[in-house]
């Protein structure tokens, strides 16, 4: 073994000594190095602007001022096996010690080792940028072609070389753009004169107009747009090249007016040896077939024994028809007697993918022999299975548990009811092992936790009063019900959890969700209360120190001299609070063990939720490489108003606060509402200025005087304030006095630059501002209510930076946050008092936080 360790040890140095050769000297050469380049348009330089991605003359990419990418590359070697061997022969005898240290196989296995090294330094390093004056001159090139796609036709472009060291130079463009030409009459030449009527309909929306500049990309806009408007218009064969625009330019430069002519020529066709022109019309679809089957193509149609018209469409089935036919057409936009349209055929491919029912349709038109107008379409159903099975496994460790191995399962069945519904039956069974539970038996699993839950998905509204056309499929309305149960054992209060949801979804538009619940029941039975000092230890403590300071029952105490749980700090909070002490109202130690008591009950407290929620979620991000986009979610929230008329209605019993009450339980009552807003703005290749702002608030009346725990706000964590763990920041100025701090009322706002390091590694700096107060509820603590505005001099703020690495399917995230201003502190201490690597935070998360 120790010889093992001592050739392992050989080989390392080894490795290194040789890692250590720099190639730097080989790619020192004559040339000079590019620093920087700079670009000026009328004396102002341009940063940030899409014209410095034009230029072909690049410079090596700096961190903080470093080019850290180019001096890995030139730490590389151009012939890494030469070096190697001549490293390897340079003294007669190394090669004989190194033989006599390690096997040749692991001197081949050094070498190998020294090659791959050398690759990913080139690989992951940068080339020195240099200075080429053909790619000058291929910039000015672009520059030129740049600005005419703007409409500076007469662009001049100049070069500046300035010499900052031996080594080093900075380019520099000047740009003179002269006059902008614009855009003087606008004239259409289209010969197929159904194309014009269409052309004429939607001048209101053309993208070129009179006066403006002439830009290449809005004329290509343009182009788009026709095209558009034509395919959705009935013109199925209409092709995109048919459009041109002419324009005349005046080639002295004196008439900067360019008319401009719109040409839309006839489709061009082949017949024989001769090509002919065809006018475009519009089509009109004559039948609409769907055949359902398992084989996605199409068969004679004598092997689909099951047929029906329904609403104008033929379908066809190979076996009985298991669908019903409203559920199949309902979403299905292109119909007979419609002109043909693009968007029908998109939306009517979106509305299958999503009942999740079938494979990706295939949607096909043909031309009737008897009429060169009409279109049959054609749709190709097939089915998935119509039961799907699925298992995971989960591995896990927290600080309740030290191992936990969780099981679970889900059963899908398609089609239950016929109307192409999809019912999801899943189980999760943990079971977890901790040293902190003791059992008699002495068995290793000690924790178990067993939920269930069952969703009915149906791709329609399934309520009494809402009209068909209400929301037609176009929005992919869709109802879902869903029942959920879980059960813990040795896991906090060993909460038993009921749900039941009734609510419905539905998409206004690509950009725009909402839903609605009309049924959002919760409830949460606590089956061990006894265990609640056990899990809260910072109020057991506080307990603890006050009552060695003033009881003299030595029976609330065990043999170690701490209150005994549960009965010993039971007893203790029953003698404060009823006198048998010498604490009075006015001590703050009977003030403590008072707020003690009231979060005690209000956190064993069982709890009856039922309400209803209105959610609107706007997003207008074309799509996962869009940068530039914002995204806005509002919430509502309207709990036991019902219910509490219910329990009026019907004399129901009350408490001794006279709150009613249904099963010894108190149903809350409170309106919830928040809205969450994102923002991120793009500087340049996966370089991303990121914001976002968090309100909401909780206000319990009625049967309530706090809202659920469940349902209040915390702050803190990998996705908040990164500076705090979660449930560490607040309420308001107070230190961090319970495990799970939590409120009624939250602000938090967030701000991140995101950056590439290199390849798949990316880094980020952060400023997280935000807290939770208690606001209308029944804490009566100064310092964790918001009673003024003066209280927002409260918002913590964190501060910090990150590393991400992007696995592409998901980013691994790693950030460490400062506490820059906290709350808590002294006024005189707040700023940065605390800003040091003691007191920082790690977090780790997937993907990015907002």
């Amino acid at each position: 073994m120790h010889k093992f360790l001592t050739k392992l040890v050989n080989l390392f140095f080894l490795t290194l000594l040789f890692g250590s050769c720099s190639g730097t000297r080989f790619f020192k050469s004559s040339e000079y190095i590019i620093d920087r380049n700079e670009i000026y348009e009328d004396g102002v330089i341009l940063k940030n602007n899409p014209i410095n991605f034009v230029i072909k003359t690049k410079s090596n990419k700096k961190i903080l001022g470093i080019p850290l990418k180019k001096i890995l590359y030139e730490t590389s070697h151009p012939d890494p096996e030469g070096q190697f061997k001549k490293w390897l022969n340079k003294k007669e005898k190394r090669r004989k010690r190194l033989e006599n240290w390690i096997t040749d196989k692991q001197i081949k296995a050094l070498k190998n080792y020294a090659l791959k090294f050398n690759d990913w330094l080139k690989k992951t390093g940068e080339a020195p940028a240099v200075y080429d004056s053909l790619d000058v001159r291929i910039s000015k090139d672009n520059i030129v072609q740049y600005y005419k796609n703007l409409g500076y036709f007469n662009t001049e472009v100049e070069s500046e070389i300035e010499k900052l060291n031996k080594k080093n130079l900075a380019v520099k463009y000047i740009i003179k753009p002269k006059q902008r030409y614009l855009i003087d009459s606008i004239k259409a030449s289209i010969e197929s004169p159904e194309l014009y009527i269409l052309y004429k309909e939607n001048l209101k929306d053309q993208i070129i107009k009179q006066g403006e500049a002439f830009e290449i990309n809005k004329f290509e806009d343009e182009r788009e747009r026709l095209f558009t408007i034509f395919r959705n218009n009935g013109v199925y064969n209409f092709q995109q090249n048919s459009i041109q625009f002419t324009a005349s330019i005046d080639s002295t430069g004196k008439d900067l007016k360019i008319p401009i002519n719109v040409k839309i020529s006839n489709i061009q066709k082949r017949v024989e040896d001769s090509i002919i022109k065809l006018p475009y019309k519009k089509f009109k679809i004559k039948d609409v077939s769907i055949f359902i089957n398992n084989k996605n193509q199409i068969r004679n149609l004598t092997e689909y024994n099951d047929s029906i018209i329904y609403r104008g469409f033929n379908i066809f089935s190979e076996g009985r028809l298991k669908y019903n036919p409203k559920a199949i057409t309902s979403g299905i936009t292109l119909r007979k007697g419609k002109f043909y349209s693009d968007l029908d055929r998109n939306l009517t491919y979106r509305y299958f993918t999503s009942l999740k029912n079938f494979k990706y349709p295939n949607i096909n038109y043909t031309l009737p022999k008897d009429n060169d107008a009409e279109l049959n379409a054609t749709i190709l159903l097939s089915p998935k299975e119509r039961f799907s099975l699925g298992f995971d496994l989960d591995l896990s460790h927290s600080n309740i548990q030290d191992f936990g191995i969780g099981v679970g399962g889900g059963l899908g069945i398609r089609n239950i009811f016929h109307g192409a519904e999809l019912l999801e039956i899943n189980i999760k069974n943990t079971l977890g092992a901790s040293r902190d539970i003791s059992r008699t038996g002495n068995q290793f699993f000690n924790i178990f936790e067993l939920g269930a839950d069952i969703k009915l998905s149906v791709p329609r509204l399934l309520f009494p009063t809402f009209k068909n056309d209400l929301f037609p499929a176009s929005m992919y309305p869709k109802t879902e019900i869903i029942l959920g149960s879980s059960l813990q054992e040795n896991v906090g209060l060993d909460k038993q959890f009921f749900k039941v949801n009734y609510q419905f979804d539905w998409k206004p538009n690509d950009k725009k969700k909402m839903q609605f619940k009309l049924i959002d029941l919760e409830f949460i039975n606590n089956r061990n209360v006894s265990n609640y000092f056990n899990v809260y230890r910072n109020s057991y403590d506080r307990l603890n120190t006050i009552a060695k300071d003033i009881s003299l029952d030595e029976s609330i105490f065990d043999i170690e001299g701490n209150l005994g749980i549960p009965d010993g700090v039971n007893n203790f909070i029953f003698d404060v609070l009823n006198g048998e002490t010498n604490l009075t109202l006015e001590d703050q130690e009977y003030k403590s063990v008072n707020t003690l008591k009231e979060r005690y009950d209000r956190l064993t407290a069982n709890n009856l939720i039922l309400g209803s929620s209105f959610s609107l979620n706007i997003n207008n991000q074309e799509s996962i490489f869009d940068e530039n986009f914002y995204q806005l979610r509002w919430k509502i929230d309207l709990v036991g108003n019902f219910l509490k008329l219910f329990l009026k209605s019907v004399n129901g019993k009350q408490n001794e606060l006279n709150n009613y009450t249904l099963g010894g339980v108190s149903p809350s009552q409170y309106i919830k509402t928040e809205i969450d807003y994102i923002k991120h703005w793009s500087f340049g290749r996966e370089r991303i200025f990121a914001f976002h702002a968090f309100s909401g608030i909780a206000i319990p009346y009625g049967n309530s005087s706090n809202v659920p725990f469940a349902r209040s706000y915390f702050s803190g964590g990998a996705n908040d304030n990164r500076a705090w763990r979660a449930y560490e920041l607040g309420p308001g100025s107070s230190n961090n006095i319970n495990e799970f701090n939590e409120a009624n009322f939250k602000l938090a706002f967030n701000l991140e630059y995101r950056f590439p390091i290199s390849g798949p590694l990316n880094g980020g700096f952060f400023i997280d501002i935000g807290n939770i107060w208690n606001l209308w509820d029944d804490v009566d603590d100064d310092s964790m209510n918001f009673s003024s505005l003066k209280d927002l001099s409260e918002l913590a703020i964190g501060s910090g930076f990150g590393f991400r690495y992007d696995f592409d399917f998901f980013v691994f995230r790693f950030d460490t946050g400062f506490k820059t201003y906290n709350p808590a502190l002294v006024n005189n201490e707040r700023w940065f008092s605390e800003f040091n690597i003691r007191n920082a935070v790690l977090n780790i998360g997937i993907n990015y936080p907002f």
